[in-house]
């Protein structure tokens, strides 16, 4: 079985960790990415995690509660790390060994983020949760994702949404909206498509990060993008 993609960065966000919840984690859909991450692991493909924390808090909430804006993207970080223990847990009690490693110093729960121990790390097959973002304010996970897959040498990221690639206009409010099978950097930023922040999305381009859109709630995505099948959306050059 022939593997394209031998080292990964998939994208989470925290809200896909909440599936028919308003906010939080239901256990049904930690379970189902920890298995979609296993299905990969088990194929021998390196497998790196950025994941969110919007399904606890983002930073925009800070917004008229008294909390410096600073300050409350802080506690989105971590909120990240919150989900990251939660992720480690699932996919280590179905046998797969992760580390967790974070922006933000807190050795108690999980190991500083050092770019040649997190390369060390996929190269044993752990998978390697990131979280705390990039750890600093004002950067999404969106730039924690693009950067941390630049730094591990990642063959692309992997953006795991609940739709199915990038369109022309948001699906879920337009049916006329045309879906891309492929799509240029370029283009992407002169039609003004929201594939990633723009900080995210720039750091990408200047260093040849393809970048593949999909959704993450179809059971086989992940392995069948990982040996070479059209899934989602595809940005690159």
């Amino acid at each position: 079985m022939s593997i394209k993609y031998k080292r990964i960065l998939l994208k989470l966000s925290g809200e896909s960790l909440m599936g028919k919840q308003r906010y939080g984690i239901e256990a049904e859909m930690l379970q189902h990415y920890a298995h979609q991450i296993k299905i990969l692991h088990d194929l021998g493909v390196e497998v790196a995690v950025v994941i969110g924390g919007g399904n606890i808090f983002r930073g925009i909430q800070a917004q008229g509660s008294g909390i410096e804006p600073v300050t409350g993207d802080y506690m989105g970080m971590l909120a990240t790390v919150i989900n990251g223990l939660a992720l480690q847990s699932a996919l280590e009690s179905i046998g797969v060994y992760t580390r967790l490693m974070t922006a933000l110093r807190m050795e108690s729960v999980a190991e500083p983020y050092i770019r040649r121990r997190a390369i060390r790390h996929l190269e044993k097959g752990r998978v390697v949760i990131c979280a705390a973002g990039t750890g600093n304010p004002y950067f999404t996970t969106d730039s924690a994702a693009a950067l941390r897959a630049n730094e591990i040498g990642a063959d692309v990221i992997l953006k795991g949404t609940r739709v199915d690639g990038v369109y022309t206009a948001d699906p879920e409010k337009d049916p006329a909206a045309l879906k891309f099978d492929r799509i240029s950097f370029a283009k992407a930023i002169a039609l003004g498509l929201e594939v990633m922040d723009m900080t995210a999305f720039t750091l990408c381009q200047q260093n040849n990060m393809p970048i593949i859109v999909f959704d993450i709630n179809q059971p086989d995505n992940l392995r069948r993008i990982v040996l070479g099948e059209s899934v989602g959306t595809l940005v690159e050059g």
